[in-house]
């Protein structure tokens, strides 16, 4: 069984292993628990990820707008995210609107990529990268036993 939140309500949905996770639906809204693309959260959003979902690694871009390599990352990212669901969770945080959780992350540049999985850090990577190096990283950092 694995856990996995909602992008649009934030309520943690159960999913059978045996049950493709691309079809399946939040128990809540109705929406579909991966849509292809980067879920930006909050702070506490953030937070309801880390804790709540489990068996899925959930890989964080911790950004800000009036960062350039982040800008530029940003497609790059998003193409990962098409890629890689729902093998993994992707989620921005923007470090301007959520400070604290960006300090309590230890963010000190941005982007910062950070893979968690059951709700702690495995790896951790700044810097821009293209939609193949953050397959490759994410895929190697899983690989390592993450």
């Amino acid at each position: 069984m694995v856990q996995i939140v909602c992008p649009n309500c934030a309520a943690a949905n159960r999913v059978p292993e045996a049950k493709d996770p691309v079809q399946a639906r939040c128990g809540r809204c109705g929406e579909k628990l991966f849509q292809g693309a980067p879920v930006e959260v909050d702070a506490g959003r953030f937070q309801v990820h880390r804790r709540s979902n489990q068996g899925l690694p959930v890989l964080v871009d911790v950004w800000a707008p009036w960062c350039g390599p982040c800008r530029a990352m940003a497609p790059q990212f998003a193409a990962a995210a098409q890629r890689m669901e729902p093998k993994v969770r992707f989620l921005k945080l923007n470090a301007d609107e959520a400070p604290e959780a960006s300090a309590a992350l230890g963010v000190s540049s941005i982007p910062a990529l950070i893979l968690l999985k059951d709700g702690r850090e495995v790896a951790r990577k700044a810097g821009a990268m293209s939609a193949d190096q953050i397959a490759a990283w994410v895929n190697q950092a899983l690989m390592q036993g993450a």
